[in-house]
């Protein structure tokens, strides 16, 4: 007998995309890029402009790709998503046992992190401060750190895209604002005169926490869209 269920909820997306924004990646390069802009001397005023156009560029990328992809599975027929979502449902469990893997046993054997042949990449694009360049980083961001942020974001699109509506759409560009927010509040801490060396340490010494609520987030929706897809329980 199927359970009836009133789910994706606002409160699935505000945890989801909560969860989801304390990814190591876009913190860490947010983190070398003021890095660069102190270390030119640049005034706090240069700073926060350059630090929120990186942020904003990410929003755009990622609010973008959502929307695409969800489109795209709100086209598939209805017997077909069935499968797509549990063959995502199992990729996205997949991920999140790596990632309470690297609770645990961090570094060792694989891991969701951004390929090694795109860090020097990233890093070389983000000692380049001119407005082209900072957008550019966003965009490259975005998209080389898909393996380690692109598991909760994916889970909430394929749930949503069969209730694609704009309600759905509100959801999505709700879901990028908290995804963004602790960029945000890095920059403005950094702005207004924290050290930089403590937000680099209280991100080393958390790292580990943050895979790991990154992890059980990613199994819970894995089995979600699992059970969805195989009808246990109906969304209301």
């Amino acid at each position: 007998m199927a359970l009836a269920a009133s789910l994706p909820t606002f409160g699935i997306v505000t945890v989801s995309a909560a969860i989801d924004s304390i990814n190591p990646c876009a913190i860490g390069v947010l983190i070398l890029l003021i890095s660069v802009l102190l270390a030119t001397r640049k005034s706090v005023k240069h700073m926060l402009f350059v630090g929120g156009l990186y942020i904003a560029a990410i929003y755009v990328s990622y609010l973008a790709a959502g929307l695409g992809l969800m489109y795209f599975l709100a086209q598939i027929p209805l017997w077909i998503a069935e499968y797509v979502s549990i063959a995502v449902g199992m990729v996205v469990v997949a991920g999140g046992l790596v990632e309470i893997k690297d609770f645990f046993w961090y570094g060792k054997g694989f891991s969701l992190v951004i390929p090694k042949k795109y860090v020097k990449l990233v890093h070389q694009q983000s000692k380049k401060t001119t407005l082209v360049s900072i957008i550019l980083l966003g965009f490259l961001v975005s998209a080389v750190e898909l393996p380690c942020t692109g598991g909760p974001y994916l889970a909430i699109i394929t749930l949503l895209a069969r209730y694609f509506d704009f309600n759905v759409f509100l959801l999505m560009v709700y879901y990028n604002v908290i995804f963004i927010l602790p960029l945000v509040i890095i920059l403005l801490l950094v702005a207004s005169g924290k050290k930089l060396y403590e937000i680099k340490r209280w991100k080393h010494a958390n790292r580990r926490y943050m895979r790991l609520c990154i992890g059980l987030l990613l199994v819970a929706m894995g089995w979600l869209l699992m059970l969805i897809a195989n009808g246990t329980i109906n969304l209301g």
